[in-house]
């Protein structure tokens, strides 16, 4: 994609006629809206609880996830499963899913590493989180990470200055917190159990307030 481009892409013609989950979900198979396809295995939608009160957004797939076409079932996905446990909440409740659809990777010997993708990818991927979003229908958006808190709170969103405030959007209620991939590259084991334990409070003040906003 060319950051330059006056007339950037995007997965907005790419939507089918309906914007069910099913529906959805076969037509980003088939999305161009951005060059992520070209060097992904497969297409990475969300999945979970159709109607859910949590929706949780992260960055974009990682390499096991493109390799399976699932959403968090790499490392940083265990860790998260361990967290959600930790915080009372059943994953096959919540929707969890991704600003970007695609994994995008930079080669290193044999190995595929995670690189950012650049703003007009994000917003080029937006149409799909959207439709996702206004799909499901959930009490409140956790963002994991700050570049899903950027795709839905604007590049000015600071997670170190915002997290675990709630913001309200024309999405609904949106939170952030850390991405369980940040904690699995921290050296210090003692501040990667801080960081996980702080991780576990912010799903559970999440998982209250939806309950509460749902009553």
């Amino acid at each position: 994609m060319n950051l330059f481009d006056p007339t950037p892409r995007s997965a907005l013609q790419f939507l089918p006629a309906r914007h069910d989950l099913a529906s959805l979900r076969k037509a980003a198979g088939q999305c161009r809206g951005c060059d992520l396809y070209r060097e992904a295995t497969q297409v990475v939608f969300g999945e979970g609880r159709a109607h859910a009160v949590v929706l949780l957004v992260g960055e974009q797939p990682g390499d096991r996830e493109d390799q399976q076409g699932k959403p968090f079932v790499g490392p940083a996905g265990h860790l998260l499963d361990k967290c959600l446990e930790s915080a009372g909440i059943d994953r096959s409740e919540v929707y969890v899913t991704n600003a970007v659809k695609h994994f995008k990777w930079e080669p290193r010997g044999k190995i595929r590493l995670h690189k950012k993708p650049n703003s007009l990818e994000i917003m080029a991927c937006r149409p799909w989180l959207e439709a996702e979003i206004a799909a499901v229908r959930p009490q409140l958006i956790v963002c994991l990470g700050a570049t899903a808190a950027q795709s839905l709170l604007g590049t000015q969103f600071r997670l170190t200055k915002h997290r675990g405030e709630v913001f309200p959007t024309n999405h609904g209620p949106v939170t952030a917190t850390i991405h369980p991939s940040a904690i699995l590259r921290m050296p210090e084991p003692a501040a990667k159990e801080a960081e996980i334990a702080t991780l576990v409070q912010d799903l559970k003040v999440a998982a209250e307030y939806s309950t509460a906003r749902r009553r």
